[in-house]
């Protein structure tokens, strides 16, 4: 139904000589582009393009999984413990390949626990940073890690015992982290 409303959109617009909706647009000031389109909509009725877009979407493998245990789970329990997996396979892939820390299996048990501590600790900084910034919700960890790396700080020190605080290698990140 979403590709179908989508569908009758862009006829209206069509319909209206009215521009393209921006949400299916390219909005980057610094690419032209001209935009051709026409619908199927004029030569089908609702129903042939609810079929033809049903046919299009429908796989055969959508709505349906099957999860196999060797221990005896209630469904409830084992679809709980499945996503239970799954978010921490995503932190784990979050902590090797965006905050990158070091592979483990050649480190001592410690230095084991304290690599997955600081890792920790910093997607924790992370997602408090996309927690507290609106704007920062969608950027990905790699982005905001990288823009806190290439951050300077210079102490300058006076004659008197006061400090000056020199922040340099801004970019378009550290300013909504950093106000």
């Amino acid at each position: 139904m979403r590709r179908y409303e989508e569908a009758e959109e862009i006829q209206r617009s069509i319909d209206n000589n009215r521009g393209l909706p921006k949400r299916f647009q390219i909005n980057n000031e610094l690419v032209d582009i001209v935009y051709t389109y026409q619908t199927k909509l004029k030569k089908l009725s609702k129903k042939e393009a609810l079929k033809l877009v049903k046919k299009a979407a429908i796989n055969g493998r959508e709505g349906f999984f099957c999860l196999v245990s060797s221990e005896d789970l209630t469904l409830k329990d084992a679809l709980e413990i499945y996503r239970k997996k799954d978010s921490i396979e995503k932190i784990i892939n979050s902590l090797k390949n965006e905050i990158e820390i070091k592979p483990l299996r050649v480190w001592s048990e410690n230095s084991i626990y304290g690599a997955l501590i600081v890792g920790f600790l910093a997607q924790l900084i992370i997602s408090l940073i996309r927690y507290e910034n609106e704007e920062l919700k969608h950027t990905s960890t790699k982005f905001i890690k990288k823009s806190l790396m290439n951050l300077t700080l210079t102490v300058e020190f006076g004659t008197n015992p006061r400090k000056k605080y020199i922040y340099s290698n801004f970019d378009p990140i550290n300013p909504v982290i950093l106000p």
